[in-house]
């Protein structure tokens, strides 16, 4: 069975690699490499679309796939817990709708912020440091989003420690968790976690050198696209990451480090 793909943002650093994928996997094929700005009608005949397009143009462009009946992934940052409960009662107004939000493909990236959500029971002083290439419009990104959220929903309502959460120089509160973005050249991708406690400090920290690493995620976001119901947020399912995730939801929190 051959799967079509649409894809918008496709002149995008990532967009680029996920259309050189598809043309070089069997099973997949290129149904039409459109930009944020292409006629969205360029899409419908695609059984799955991908948007890699701007935080602007990402909402309109999932809608309107979902309406169509299309399965969609969304790697495009932008997607906030509030944004996600919209998008949840949208997939859920369209039964037999399918959407996969992934804010990072990297398969490290994901394994890093699963530890961060565990280590993130153990401490009330908590921060994250994330570095992209100057090119990358929004900020902070959305895997750093979604690491504040995750670790934020584990800690049982405990806050975390923010001293001078007012000044502008403490970054971005997430979840209340301050959040630092850097914009460098020669930088890809990189996310710090930092966990103080007396004594100690634990860094969880995973760099991206290259787009190879977002490989390994979009084939399998791309295998498991037909098979999507309801409303998929990151790739933890499929990495099978999720049965710790229930194992996390029922172990008690707290302790520090």
């Amino acid at each position: 069975m051959t799967i079509s793909v649409a894809v918008f943002g496709a002149s995008g650093r990532l967009g680029s690699l996920i259309c050189a994928l598809i043309e070089a996997e069997p099973g997949l094929v290129l149904h039409a490499a459109l930009r944020s700005t292409s006629d969205p009608a360029e899409a419908e005949g695609a059984e799955v679309v991908v948007d890699v397009s701007t935080p602007d143009a990402s909402a309109d462009i999932v809608a309107r796939a979902v309406g169509l009946g299309q399965r969609v992934i969304v790697g495009t940052s932008g997607w906030s817990a509030a944004r996600l409960d919209e998008l949840r009662t949208l997939v859920e107004a369209h039964p037999g709708s399918g959407v996969l939000v992934v804010p990072n493909f990297s398969l490290g990236s994901v394994l890093g912020t699963v530890l961060a959500r565990i280590a993130g029971r153990f401490s009330d002083s908590i921060e994250i440091i994330e570095a992209h290439h100057p090119h990358k419009v929004d900020s902070p990104s959305g895997t750093a989003v979604r690491t504040a959220e995750l670790i934020a929903a584990d800690r049982a309502g405990r806050p975390v420690t923010a001293p001078a959460a007012e000044q502008p120089a403490r970054g971005q509160l997430v979840a209340g968790i301050p959040v630092h973005s850097l914009r460098l050249a020669g930088v890809v991708a990189k996310q710090e976690v930092r966990l103080g406690g007396p004594g100690e400090v634990l860094t969880i920290t995973h760099d991206t050198h290259s787009q190879d690493a977002y490989r390994g995620g979009v084939l399998r976001a791309l295998a498991a696209a037909p098979g999507l119901t309801g409303l998929t947020v990151g790739l933890d399912t499929l990495l099978g990451l999720d049965a710790l995730a229930a194992a996390l939801d029922e172990a008690p929190a707290g302790g520090t480090i």
